[in-house]
């Protein structure tokens, strides 16, 4: 399974369109334009396991660094700035990384 099976070709497009400037990476904007914020939970979870790229159960710091191009291939890499906010918005526990509850609670925050 892949993203373009979960999620509009062209709603993939236009949320990369938006954030391809360095530090203008929004997780809620990004969520809303890619469409994942009308998931069901369910959905949700498999979109999460597909970002999980080394299928540890959880998105890591270094695995943010590469989370636009999970959605495209040639996608820029976040920033250090962005990949910070990501984390700070989505680590509820403090454990350095980002579970799938923690993931959905961010997409439907």
């Amino acid at each position: 399974m892949s993203l373009s099976d979960l999620l509009s070709p062209s709603d993939i497009a236009a949320a990369l369109q938006d954030c391809q400037a360095p530090d203008s990476f929004n997780y809620r904007k990004f969520f809303q334009l890619i469409g994942l914020s009308k998931k069901s939970a369910s959905q949700i979870k498999d979109i999460f396991q597909i970002l999980d790229r080394n299928q540890s159960g959880f998105i890591e710091e270094e695995e943010l660094k590469y989370f636009l191009q999970r959605f495209q291939p040639g996608a820029r890499f976040l920033t250090a700035t962005e990949i910070e906010k990501f984390m700070a918005a989505g680590d509820h526990d403090g454990d350095g990384k980002v579970g799938a509850d923690e993931f959905r609670e961010m997409v439907q925050s």
